[in-house]
């Protein structure tokens, strides 16, 4: 019951504070004393997920003493997974001066990045942040930019593996993404076709743009030849959750996907990291910073919790047998 009052006065505050922003002569209010922090998201507002996670980071701050109106000002952007919007929305959130910016996700960071080299950014559910030259190395990240990344290079083989793991088992998988959201999917997909061999199974890269080419993509793949899809961390697919998981469930599709609320909704498995979790643990560099650390003196840190899930009732529907020995590892099973 607290979580839910917590949920609710969260909402209140997140769609106040979009409001304000968003208000004429925003700009021109005076700080009166309070530090400013700039959030940068890939979710709309009213989506219950973004609740949620701006719920963790409001948690997160608080438990660091750092309260909403009181302390801190939080300038909201909310781009509800639209690219036009990243760049835009970066360069107001810059514009306003913050002392920290916090932003989820490869594609908002970047955004960020080409807006300021001198404001510190805190970023939570990035993959492969050296990879993608956000930071120099995990240990020293170098610059103005640190945070937490989402993914650890074993969970593709668990994807994978946890396919293999059902009757009957799938040969073919395709992977979905946005490539407009997630630039950092063709080193996955490049990880997923590595393991691929040792399970015998083939890949299919399987960007996708819209409903559209989402509901294309699952009528090409069909249970007969043994198909099941690989849903990536994506603020796209987030978006899209509710027509990925549908469609998965009319074209009786075995999937795997990257956050709880997948499975919870409808997905057969997931398998990841506790995402809230995550943007708590944003919420504490995010102090640090406040409090005079340098982002390149903080190191990246890797993902800690990791979750199985799976939904026996969405397996029934599909006809599908979860292997016991995978069913036993599963954190949570819903019947």
């Amino acid at each position: 019951m607290k979580q839910q009052h917590f949920l609710r006065a969260t909402r209140r505050m997140v769609l106040a504070g979009l409001a304000a922003t968003l208000a004429p002569g925003a700009r021109a209010q005076q700080r009166d004393g309070m530090r400013r922090l700039g959030v940068l998201t890939g979710t709309i507002a009213t989506d219950p997920v973004a609740q949620m996670r701006a719920a963790a980071v409001v948690q997160g701050l608080g438990e660091a003493n750092w309260k909403e109106g009181g302390n801190l000002r939080i300038d909201w952007r909310w781009t509800g997974g639209d690219p036009t919007l990243f760049e835009r929305y970066a360069a107001e959130l810059v514009s306003l001066g913050p002392d920290v910016l916090l932003t989820f996700g490869s594609a908002l960071v970047e955004a960020l990045r080409r807006q300021t080299s001198t404001i510190p950014i805190v970023f939570a559910s990035v993959t492969d942040p050296v990879g993608q030259g956000f930071v120099a190395s995990l240990a020293a990240p170098g610059g103005n930019i640190t945070g937490f990344s989402d993914y650890d290079p074993p969970i593709v083989g668990k994807w994978l593996e946890m396919l293999t793991q059902i009757t009957p088992p799938v040969a073919h998988v395709a992977v979905l993404y946005n490539p407009a959201t997630a630039p950092f999917a063709v080193s996955i997909v490049r990880a997923v076709e590595t393991a691929a061999p040792s399970l015998t199974v083939n890949v299919r890269d399987a960007p996708c743009r819209d409903d559209a080419e989402i509901e294309a993509l699952m009528a090409g793949l069909t249970r007969e030849e043994r198909d099941g899809l690989i849903v990536l961390p994506d603020s796209f697919n987030t978006r899209h959750r509710d027509a990925i998981v549908a469609l998965a469930a009319r074209h009786r599709l075995p999937a795997v996907y990257p956050y709880r609320f997948y499975a919870t909704s409808g997905g057969l498995m997931f398998y990841g990291i506790d995402i809230n979790d995550l943007y708590r643990r944003a919420a504490s560099y995010v102090d640090r910073i406040l409090k005079g650390a340098k982002p390149a003196a903080l190191p990246v840190q890797a993902p800690t919790k990791f979750e199985l899930v799976i939904n026996l009732k969405t397996a029934k529907a599909l006809g599908i047998t979860v292997a016991p020995s995978l069913l036993a590892t599963a954190d949570e099973v819903i019947e």
